[in-house]
């Protein structure tokens, strides 16, 4: 039985044809570590939080792991493993692109270079995020903390994980903004978001429509499923894209976990 950190043999089958076999293959030196075990080693550090150091002997060597992840970030595997999940899930009807949910939320970056603002004297990530009408992840975005969430909405949208388009995008006060409103009208989403109680002209929203307001807890779920691993909690890695990395990988995790 596959402990719980790592991918159950239902799971594995799942995304073993989307790991390139080569990955297996190797000419020199010792015979290369089987992907899944490989897989199940990087998995350890994202739900633990811990060190790479630290990553237990039952697994293949830390470096190999690091190694590894890093090649798959690199590569885009992880990004495509995601593309071919949310596709299938879209096909079960698993996936509901008609009602949308957009937040972001902020990760303390001890080592990091690349994307690690200061917002309000704090050095850090801001993680964007879009979940589906059941709160499954269909696009994650890691920027900078400095910038305002709506200059990262369109961005973040962007990449979602399909190419399907929301049908309607909510999120909170924070995303009033008439400008945005037009913006995604072209794209075809229509942006559902509470009026800020300073505005100024005249309001736009439809009441009957700010009732869709009261589901938002489902994006809040959806951080809260994500910070389970540890590893994003806290920004650990130098560039942003192995941090990155790693929530898509933990995306991954969750979406695999509806299909049975």
């Amino acid at each position: 039985m596959a402990r719980r950190e790592e991918l159950t043999d239902e799971q594995w089958f799942l995304i073993e044809p989307l790991f390139n076999k080569t990955d297996e293959i190797q000419t020199r030196g010792r015979p290369a570590r089987p992907v899944r075990e490989v897989l199940n080693g990087v998995l350890w550090i994202l739900r633990s939080g811990a060190r790479w150091a630290d990553l237990p002997d039952r697994f293949p060597p830390y470096q190999t792991c690091h190694r590894r992840f890093q090649q798959w970030v690199r590569d885009g595997r992880l990004r495509r493993v995601l593309e071919v999940l949310a596709k299938d899930l879209l096909k079960r009807g698993k996936l509901d692109l008609s009602e949308t949910f957009i937040d972001g939320t902020f990760a303390s970056a001890k080592k990091g270079a690349s994307k690690s603002g200061r917002p309000s004297g704090a050095k850090g990530t801001k993680l964007m995020a879009v979940a589906d009408r059941a709160g499954l992840p269909v696009a994650v975005y890691a920027e900078s903390a400095s910038p305002h969430e709506v200059k990262l909405l369109e961005r973040t949208v962007c990449q979602r994980f399909s190419d399907e388009r929301p049908e309607k995008l909510i999120g909170d006060k924070a995303y009033d903004s008439d400008p945005l409103d037009e913006q995604l009208k072209k794209l075809g989403i229509e942006l559902i978001a509470p009026h800020k109680a300073n505005r100024k002209r005249a309001k736009t929203q439809d009441g009957r429509k700010l009732r869709r307001y009261k589901r938002r807890w489902k994006i809040e779920r959806l951080f809260a499923w994500l910070q389970n691993f540890r590893r994003i909690v806290v920004r650990y890695e130098y560039y942003a894209d192995n941090y990155l990395g790693f929530v898509q990988l933990a995306c991954i995790i969750i979406l695999l976990r509806n299909y049975f």
